[in-house]
């Protein structure tokens, strides 16, 4: 099962209420606030398309520009120090920012992972 939806670059979560025989989610992220909700997986699915027509819709009534989500940029907190050096030295090695080595890893995992 799929746990996300996607509409016009916005992906949103999908969640199933046993007590309220509904199915809820909310955009991912960014920080505004976009929720929408069904008792089918189809109403669902136009809730979600309808919350982000009307975000966009708000925004360009607003003269905002509409958040978008994943962006490129994200901070990386290491558990592990000792990882993040070791880390650092393969990437010093390698002639590389530690940026794109990490680039480099999560791109190979996510192969791996699509080659199952």
């Amino acid at each position: 099962m799929n746990n996300t939806i996607e509409y016009k670059g916005y992906v949103g979560s999908v969640e199933f209420s046993e007590s309220d025989e509904l199915f809820f989610g909310k955009v991912q992220g960014i920080r505004s606030l976009i929720s929408y909700e069904g008792t089918t997986a189809s109403e669902l699915i136009s809730d979600f398309h309808h919350a982000v027509d009307d975000y966009l819709l708000t925004c360009e009534e607003e003269g905002t520009s509409p958040e978008t989500a994943y962006k490129g940029s994200l901070n990386v907190r290491f558990k592990n120090s000792d990882l993040h050096r070791r880390a650092a030295i393969y990437a010093i090695k390698m002639h590389q920012s530690l940026n794109s080595f990490i680039e480099e890893a999560v791109e190979e995992k996510l192969e791996r992972i699509a080659e199952r």
